[in-house]
């Protein structure tokens, strides 16, 4: 028996050349347990822990089994005690027939590390079965001429014990003519003989019936009885002659049933009935009793039963020949049976494991061995397994062989591996066999989870209710089972800045994503967070995704008016000379958006007026110029209200209620119009308080002017450079704020500005302002309390 694992490239084979006949292979001799036939099952053997000189608790680790050929089952190994017991009575007689000693090899196979050790089961005989004769009656024709001391051969006694259980003496009943002598053959059997003790009369008595004993050894004795007739024939004095004393005869197994074998021919040359002669099977066994069939007239020797070498590789056969007269002759034929390619190789597996684990170099996933009942070539094996696995074939001991991995395997790439296991033998024609096996690969945890995206971008819509499902992140693993299974968590930000946890959370089973409380774009517009996926193997592999989360704007705020106040002080009135021109820029409504996008967009709307032809308003941007010339009838206090409205959906407003004075001069006090004649003499004493606070104004303003010229000059000198007005497109001043929300000026205007004074003759007019846009985190309590911002007009700027 040959495998062969790496000979030919193209072919995995494992060669191993085993004829089975006395095939040995191991110097050491192999331990030897004895128990005796017909005892009950579960009897003790022995204790194969203390003659390998294990611990009980080794054994059971080691995975220690007993095998027997063919799968046989006639010993149990007790995995605790490690003892062997009997798992069926036996008997010798049928496991072994004539065969001493009676010996079943088998092996103790133990694993990590492998290890095969060779010991033998000795079954002792006992004296359970009888000596039986064959025949029952044999008759003996003798010539009354015949010589005292003249022997007859006889049929022997069978006995299946062996040893001193087997025959061992046959008597004969008493009487005056005969006696039993005892003789032996090569093969150490015992046949009887009867001697003639006295000469023979036919006249005086013409038969004798003899009763022949054959006694066992054993304890108690058994025996076996059976009858001899002995006839007194008339003198007959030449006996047959076979032309061959032995005839050799070689016929294969498979011949058919009535083959011809052998004919055997012996002559007589006396006539008459002393003449003719008959043939007979003679001390046959009872094998060549039911296997040949011999014709007493023709000498022919066919074959009655089926052949098999395997059981029976030779019969020696006697054969007599008896003239009629009762004497005869024997002679032997030896039948040598051919052996024929007609077993196909057995393969036994011993050992298997499955599944065996990823990411080893190497592992022992089966042990067999391998048999063929046939001889020479015909018991010749190659052991192969297809080509296109990484698996391979080692020789082990004796017949049996390993199967192992070649290197590391990847449950990911292929979790499962049918392999087969082919043998054949190398007669012809071949007969092979095959043994399928299916190898599982369990998981190890080799593999992180992937996210199947590295970045999440969620949208969120602001003012979202809390619990809000927002998102899912997902991962997968290509392990199996708990190393696969993936729970996800939040990492705490690197900075600490943004109060994550109490923003979102996570499922941790499924990677949805939920806020946690209701979100406020004009306080945050993103933010971002990394989120871990963790396996369950040990040791756990983890992997991170980046989620971005958008916080998109919701019309929720409504336009705030910067300029005039409404704050519920006196109104800020509005001066306009009756002498202006249409298109007279009277005055702006600034007003803010904290939203963002359309929903800052802000249009403006001139709700109701005084007198609502006199004045217009410029819906872009909140500008009220006179429509027409002012005339003496046009009344002096004019009332306007304006609607400011963004462009979210739906849109949200603010109502500007605007004080307009119709005044023929800025020197004269028009702060407040009598509304009746009552009240002129207040009027008059209010007008000397209104100019008062009229040139302390202008007094400060000038020395602000003066002031900021004079630092201006100073830098100038200082830097050697010019001072410069604000740039529309330069850096946004950090006072200001920036309404349309791009950190650029918006377009600038020329205002008239009207001052309250005394004398009412005081008329200023401001220089081109450039103003900032009001960055959209502003609140606008800043531009409340700024003095400065509320006498200045601002733009929206419209994208």
């Amino acid at each position: 028996m040959e495998c062969k694992g790496t000979m030919i490239p193209q072919q995995r084979q494992v060669l191993f050349f085993l004829v089975l006949l006395g095939v040995s292979g191991v110097a050491s001799e192999p331990q030897q347990f004895s128990v005796v036939e017909e005892m009950e099952r579960g009897s003790f053997v022995a204790s194969v822990a203390k003659v390998l000189g294990l611990e009980v608790g080794e054994l059971s680790n080691r995975g220690a089994r007993v095998i027997f050929k063919g799968n046989k089952d006639y010993l149990q190994l007790h995995p605790k005690t490690g003892d062997l017991i009997l798992r069926e009575k036996l008997d010798r007689e049928e496991l072994c027939g004539p065969a001493e000693p009676c010996v079943l090899p088998f092996q103790i196979l133990l694993e990590n590390p492998f290890q095969v050790v060779r010991t033998e089961l000795r079954i002792q005989d006992i004296n359970d079965h009888s000596p039986v004769f064959l025949d029952t009656e044999t008759i003996l024709k003798i010539s009354e001429s015949t010589s005292p001391g003249t022997v007859f051969l006889l049929e022997n006694a069978q006995d299946l014990d062996v040893g001193s259980n087997s025959l061992q003496n046959y008597t004969i009943s008493s009487n005056s003519h005969f006696h039993i002598q005892i003789r032996g053959d090569t093969e150490g059997r015992s046949y009887p003989e009867l001697v003639l003790d006295k000469a023979l009369d036919r006249e005086e008595q013409s038969e004798f019936i003899l009763t022949l004993t054959a006694m066992d050894g054993g304890t108690p004795p058994r025996s076996g009885t059976a009858q001899i007739l002995v006839l007194v024939m008339d003198i007959n004095d030449n006996a047959p002659v076979f032309s061959q004393s032995q005839y050799d005869v070689q016929i294969p197994e498979n011949s058919s049933i009535d083959s011809l074998i052998a004919v055997v021919s012996a002559k007589d040359l006396d006539t008459g009935n002393n003449g003719e002669i008959s043939y007979s099977l003679f001390r046959a066994s009872e094998s060549i009793r039911k296997t040949f069939q011999l014709n007493e007239k023709s000498g022919e020797l066919r074959l009655k039963e089926k052949l098999d070498f395997e059981s029976i590789q030779s019969y020696t056969i006697n054969i007599q020949a008896t003239d009629g007269g009762g004497l005869s002759e024997k002679c032997t034929i030896v039948v040598q049976v051919k052996d024929l390619n007609d077993n196909p190789p057995e393969l036994t597996v011993s050992s298997f494991t499955s599944p065996i684990p990823e990411n080893l170099p190497e592992i022992s996933v089966a042990v067999f061995s391998v048999s063929d009942a046939d001889s020479g070539e015909n018991g010749r094996i190659v052991c192969s397994i297809q080509d296109d696995i990484p698996f391979t074939l080692k020789p082990s001991f004796e017949n049996f062989y390993t199967l192992v991995t070649e290197g590391a395997l990847d449950r990911e790439s292929r979790a499962e591996y049918n392999i087969t296991i082919t043998v054949t033998d190398l007669g012809s024609p071949r007969l092979k066999s095959e043994h399928n096996i299916t190898v599982l690969i369990s998981d190890v945890n080799d593999n992180p989870p992937v996210f199947i995206q590295r970045v999440y971008k969620l949208y969120l819509q602001e003012n979202n209710s809390p619990a809000l499902h927002i998102g899912s992140v997902s991962a997968s693993d290509r392990d199996s089972g708990i190393n696969a299974k993936v729970t996800y968590s939040l990492l705490p930000p690197e900075t600490g800045e943004l109060p994550l946890f109490s923003y979102i959370s996570i499922n941790s089973d499924n990677g949805h994503l939920y806020a946690l409380r209701s979100l406020d774009y004009e306080a945050i517009q993103t933010f971002q967070f990394t989120v871990r996926g963790t396996d369950g193997g040990s040791p756990a592999l983890s992997s991170q995704a980046l989620v971005q989360v958008v916080v998109l704007d919701e019309n929720d705020n409504s336009p705030f008016v910067l300029y005039p106040l409404q704050n519920g002080t006196a109104p800020c009135n509005d001066l306009v000379p009756r002498a202006a021109e249409p298109g007279y820029l009277v005055t702006k409504v600034v007003a803010v958006d904290r939203d963002s996008g359309q929903n800052s967009w802000l249009s403006y709307q001139m709700l109701k007026a005084t007198d609502p032809g006199l004045f217009t308003l410029w819906a872009h941007n909140g500008e009220v110029h006179t429509a027409r010339p002012i005339s003496d009838r046009d009344a002096i206090k004019q009332r306007l209200l304006v609607l400011v409205k963004d462009n979210g959906e739906p849109p949200l407003s603010t109502v500007v209620t605007l004080n307009v004075i119709l005044v023929d001069g800025f020197s004269e006090p028009y702060l407040q119009l009598p509304d009746a004649p009552k009240e002129q003499v207040q009027i008059d004493s209010l007008t000397i308080y209104l100019i008062i606070s009229l040139a302390v104004i202008s007094f400060l303003f000038l020395f602000s002017i003066i002031m900021f010229i004079a630092i201006c000059l100073w830098k100038r000198k200082r830097d050697a450079t010019d001072c410069r007005q604000f740039d529309p497109n330069g850096p946004f001043p950090g006072h200001l704020m920036d309404i349309s929300r791009t950190g650029t000026m918006s377009q600038s205007y020329q205002y008239e500005v009207c001052l309250t004074s005394g004398s009412g003759t005081s008329e200023f007019k401001f220089l081109k302002p450039i103003l900032p846009s009001v960055s959209p985190q502003g609140t606008g309590k800043d531009s409340q309390e700024n003095p400065f911002l509320s006498v200045l007009g601002f733009s929206k700027t419209f994208g």
